[in-house]
């Protein structure tokens, strides 16, 4: 089964792969990927050799020479979701996968966040983690973590600018932590609202 999800509503978008291949799966970044490497992951078997694999692949679309191969898999045994941040609906391949019924499922509809609000709330997890995260929550639905995180990294970029001494050595740690967010988010399963209020709850003990 192969299953495509498409659009800028991140947060809908991991309930669905969450949902649908639980917590636990392969992730393959679709630029790291050669012609070569498409037989295994569609035909291969998983460790065990008998259970059903669950398979993310993320923004094919990107690589060309391996988007070109993908309807020679379409038949796999396999659980597939293939996550692609934009998908160009006038391409040949998207035609074709139309045409073969794949399904192909979009969530739209979240917005940039308020950049008041980001600060507010980043400002509030400097004193008070636990008041940060309930206030992130209250935005989470209709608000994309990508967004609200690169505009954590723009404050504390300016407080780190204006620091001296021993307060700019602890933005030095913070945008060490921010750092290490960014690849959390770009990697892991957990969702990315979770990573991100996990940062709040503890950014003000760093």
């Amino acid at each position: 089964m192969i299953k495509i999800v498409t659009g800028d509503d991140r947060v809908a978008t991991q309930k669905l792969i969450k949902r649908e291949l639980g917590p636990n799966y392969e992730l393959f970044e679709g630029d790291k990927l050669a012609k070569a490497d498409l037989s295994d992951i569609f035909r291969g078997t998983s460790l065990f050799g008998t259970e059903e694999r669950r398979i993310l692949l993320k923004d094919l679309s990107e690589n060309a020479e391996v988007w070109d191969e993908i309807e020679q898999y379409l038949d796999t045994e396999h659980k597939v979701i293939i996550w692609e941040t934009k998908l160009d609906k006038r391409s040949v391949i998207y035609k074709k996968l139309k045409a073969e019924r794949i399904e192909i499922q979009e969530f739209t509809g979240q917005k940039a966040p308020d950049i008041g609000a980001v600060f507010g709330i980043f400002d509030t997890a400097m004193r008070d983690g636990t008041r940060a995260v309930k206030m992130a929550k209250e935005i989470e639905l209709t608000n994309d973590p990508y967004m609200f995180f690169g505009l954590m990294v723009t404050q504390v970029l300016k407080k780190y600018q204006v620091a001296t001494g021993a307060n700019r050595a602890r933005w030095t740690r913070i945008l060490r932590a921010l750092s290490e967010l960014d690849i959390q988010m770009k990697t892991s399963t957990v969702e990315p609202w979770l990573l991100v209020e996990g940062f709040l709850f503890r950014v003000g003990k760093i």
